[in-house]
């Protein structure tokens, strides 16, 4: 996954399943520093499917399915 905010850009990939009987976390976090909110994102899944996605907040959770779109929601925890 790629996330543009704020004039930069930060790289991320989750994996799975990386050590026997357990699961590595699938959520990717990026902290975004001063910017207002992310520019765009870009999400590569292994089949060879891109999907572009941009345009919102800061602290929000995204939720991305691959080929079904993306959904956008406030985070609990947010002050």
């Amino acid at each position: 996954m790629k996330v543009w905010a704020g004039g930069r850009q930060q790289v991320k990939e989750a994996r799975s399943g990386s050590s026997y009987l357990s699961q590595n976390d699938l959520r990717l976090h990026f902290g975004l520093g001063a910017s207002a909110g992310v520019d765009s994102v870009i999400v590569r899944w292994p089949g060879g499917l891109v999907q572009r996605m941009g345009g919102f907040p800061s602290n929000r959770l995204l939720f991305v399915r691959e080929g079904e779109g993306y959904e956008v929601k406030p985070r609990e925890d947010a002050k």
